[in-house]
């Protein structure tokens, strides 16, 4: 059974946060998460583990800065297809049968020529070292998430599509202003939905940078615009600073509630962000699970 066939049967449920996690097992503020791949693997595996157990119907892999140029930072960037093979070798081995292992590819921290100074050439070999990795690995699809820049989801999904035919999810961060929800670089709900279609994606998606209340609201947009799956993760409410740590305060039950809506909006695919935990994921099946029951297959368009 493929992704995209499961995906068709039923409501899928994706897994929790990387971060939020790996900051329990020794990842260090402003560490190189990616660098657990090989000198911390049990802690990689341990969360794969456990999002599985929890009832994810596919993971991500621990490489979402597992590009040359987020890597460079560290002093990695000759260590590109390693850190990414690995990283979705690692959640492989943890891996039951049915269930799949999606690679991870945020975002490159670098914009393309002329607003940038990386030319398209390059960002995309960058993109091919990264994607070869995770196939290497044996990944079962690709999601570019927590893009903000539709050039660069736009030219990573068709990167993506040149190497391999396995499934792309195109992921884009909305925030809402006055006028409505726009990503950083001024990308609408209808533009994203429209570019990541027609550079030939095979799901729509948002992650990041909104509670699952707000994420009711901007899937109701997306689902309208949209002639893909829809996909969404959320955090777990906004960050907020308490006794100088960063918190996120929606509960299980809280973020549950929400996304009843989210299904009875027609998402395919739902999953949590920041903050969210084992039990977030946990609290989350009862309701896909219910979902797959009333309903033979899931809505593919808006």
């Amino acid at each position: 059974m493929s992704f995209l066939d499961e995906m068709k049967k039923r409501v899928l449920l994706a897994d929790g946060a990387t971060g939020t996690f790996l900051q329990t097992r020794g990842l260090e503020p402003g560490g190189c998460p990616e660098l657990m791949n090989v000198e911390n693997p049990s802690a990689v595996v341990e969360m794969a583990d456990g999002y599985f157990s929890s009832g994810s119907d596919f993971v991500l892999t621990n490489t979402f800065g597992g590009s040359p140029y987020m890597l460079k930072k560290y002093g990695f960037e000759d260590k590109v297809e390693l850190f990414n093979s690995e990283g979705a070798r690692l959640a492989k081995s943890v891996c039951p049968k049915n269930k799949f292992v999606v690679g991870s590819i945020g975002p490159t921290g670098e914009f393309i020529e002329p607003l940038g100074t990386v030319t398209e050439n390059e960002m995309a070999d960058g993109f091919k070292r990264q994607i070869n990795g995770l196939l290497d690995g044996g990944v079962d699809a690709i999601i570019f998430e927590t893009q903000m820049a539709i050039e660069e989801l736009v030219l990573g999904i068709k990167t993506s599509k040149e190497i391999s035919d396995i499934p792309v999810i195109g992921s884009m961060v909305f925030d809402k202003g006055p006028k409505g929800f726009f990503t950083m670089m001024g990308v609408s709900p209808e533009k994203a939905a429209n570019q990541i279609y027609e550079a030939g994606a095979d799901v729509v998606a948002t992650n990041c940078g909104n509670g699952s209340e707000r994420m009711v609201e901007l899937a109701k947009e997306l689902k309208s615009f949209s002639k893909l799956p829809l996909m969404i993760v959320s955090n777990a409410g906004i960050p907020k600073l308490k006794n100088k740590k960063v918190i996120y305060d929606e509960t299980p039950e809280y973020m549950c509630e929400n996304y009843k809506m989210l299904l009875d909006i027609g998402v395919a695919i739902l999953g949590g962000c920041c903050g969210t935990t084992f039990e977030h994921i946990n609290n989350c099946l009862l309701y896909t699970s219910d979902a797959a029951d009333e309903e033979d297959s899931v809505d593919l368009g808006g």
